[in-house]
C-alpha cells in the first residue's frame, strides 16, 4: 500500500493506493499517530484503494475517535466495494463520508 501524505496549515490529508489490510494497517496506524496531533481536519482518500479488511477498519475508528476530539475527519472518492464493506459492518454510519 502507498500512503500519500499532504499537509497544509491544520488540515490532512491521506491517499491510500492498493491494500488496506493486516499487514498494511500498521504503517496507516503508524503515519496517523504521528501526523494527527494538532490537525482539525483529516480527509482520507480513498480513489486509489482496492481492499480494505477489519484491521483497515480498526485504524479508521482510531482515528475517527481522535478527530471526534479535535476537529472533523471524513473519507473521500470511495468505490463501490469498499462502500459496500462501509454499510455491511454500519461504518456508513460512523463516518462521514462524501
Amino acid at each position: 500500500m502507498n500512503i500519500t501524505k499532504t499537509k497544509t496549515g491544520n488540515s490532512l490529508q491521506i491517499a491510500l493506493e492498493g491494500r488496506l489490510d493486516t499487514t498494511t494497517a500498521p504503517e496507516l496506524e503508524k503515519t496517523l499517530s504521528a501526523e494527527i496531533n494538532g490537525v482539525q481536519e483529516l480527509v482520507i482518500d480513498m480513489a486509489a484503494l482496492d481492499y480494505l479488511s477489519s484491521a483497515g477498519l480498526r485504524v479508521l475508528l482510531g482515528a475517527q475517535k481522535t478527530m471526534n476530539k479535535q476537529g472533523s475527519m471524513k473519507v473521500v472518492h470511495v468505490n463501490e466495494t469498499i462502500m459496500e464493506i462501509f454499510e455491511v459492518t454500519g461504518f456508513a454510519d460512523i463516518l462521514t463520508i462524501e
